[in-house]
């Protein structure tokens, strides 16, 4: 197997990169290669935005057998697994922590393969080539987010260190209606959904749930409208511009939800969502309008109708938030790999993530004593 290192996502046939994307464990729609071409494109991950690619891929002759989406970053926005204080700390020893080697989809906080391989020694030979490119770049350390639990593991069998995270999701164990969902809850947070949604209603707002051809360039423009909005609302930097939505759009509409809000037939709210057969991704959300619940229903609700009718098994809403444990999301361990240059601070994060890992086993442990339901559901 030939390694070949890919600055130009456009170079790597399209095919290729998705007959292995199927084959891998928690393939979803943000490994695509329309999905990570359309980030690069847009101009949303490059370069000059801090994300240089240096996709690792792995050629039989002229064919695609393992590839790896890596990235040179000087920053650590877009991540979600924090790794700020250890950058500080290497600032105050004088050190310079970027730029990192980081193998994620940017700004996606979802668990999805990051060795997409046909055979165990092409994802082996993988791990080692990003070791290498670290050890023989200017980078300081190698970081690989959202891997499922079993890659994580073959990362730490070269010598990376693992750490966990939590994420909230939502489950459908086969239910029939939202009447149903809210049967299996605690008196008190049934009653205070149902309140939530009501007012929704009561301030005369309905929702379309926009798929696929349905979403016109309007519908696209209208979105950006609220997600920038919103962001500018919390001074929160635009990660996404309509460029990339447009191509999306166009590229991949089987996989797109949109959901609107209106009242008095005007659209005040949209909510963004990625869907397969198996998984609903929440990823992005504005408002022209404050209503009160309106976020829950057009982010929340809404999303959780949508799986139940469609017969879709979980709802990935999105990292951090824990509004969104009473509202009958529970947790889930989420896995990211590390590896740092300098050997006095690598072992300083090992001693630092063992501590973590007994915190992040207790919080798991805390957060399903305090679950809604009156039994936790079953997972499909």
């Amino acid at each position: 197997m030939k390694l070949r290192i890919v600055e130009n996502l456009a170079e790597i046939p399209a095919a290729q990169w998705d007959a292995l994307r199927q084959k891998s464990p928690n393939n979803n729609p943000f490994l695509a290669h329309a999905f990570l071409l359309a980030l690069q494109d847009s101009g949303c991950a490059t370069p000059a935005t801090g994300w240089r690619a240096q996709f690792l891929t792995l050629w039989a002759e002229e064919r695609l057998v393992g590839a790896m989406p890596l990235y040179f970053k000087t920053h650590s926005w877009g991540e979600f697994v924090f790794d700020w204080a250890w950058a500080e700390a290497y600032q105050r020893h004088g050190l310079s922590y970027y730029p990192k080697l980081v193998s994620s989809v940017p700004f996606t906080p979802v668990t999805g393969a990051r060795l997409l391989a046909e055979s165990d020694a092409a994802r082996a030979q993988l791990i080692a080539a990003a070791l290498e490119l670290a050890r023989d770049s200017s980078a300081s350390s190698l970081h690989m987010l959202f891997p499922p639990e079993t890659q994580a593991r073959e990362m730490r069998q070269q010598g990376m260190l693992l750490r966990q995270g939590v994420q909230l999701h939502w489950n459908n164990p086969g239910y029939a209606d939202f009447a149903e969902y809210l049967a299996g809850m605690k008196r008190d947070k049934r009653k205070k959904i149902q309140q939530e949604r009501r007012r929704v209603n009561d301030a005369g707002i309905v929702f379309q749930h926009l798929r696929g051809e349905q979403i016109a360039p309007q519908h696209w423009e209208f979105f950006m409208r609220c997600y920038t909005r919103t962001h500018r609302q919390f001074n929160s930097p635009l990660a996404l511009n309509l460029d990339f939505f447009l191509r999306i759009g166009q590229a991949m509409p089987e996989n797109i939800l949109l959901i609107v809000a209106l009242k008095d037939d005007e659209a005040i709210a949209s909510a963004f969502n990625l869907y397969d057969d198996h998984a609903l991704y929440g990823r992005s959300w504005g408002t022209l309008e404050y209503h009160d619940g309106l976020h829950f229903e057009t982010c929340y609700y809404q999303a959780i109708e949508f799986c139940i009718a469609n017969k879709i098994a979980t709802f990935e809403g999105g990292a951090q938030g824990e509004h969104k444990l009473a509202r009958g999301f529970l947790p889930v361990t989420t896995w990211s790999a590390h590896w740092l240059a300098h050997p006095r601070f690598s072992n300083a994060v090992e001693e630092f993530l063992q501590r973590e890992t007994g915190g992040i086993e207790r919080y798991v442990d805390e957060l399903n004593e305090n679950s809604p339901f009156k039994r936790l559901p079953a997972h499909e």
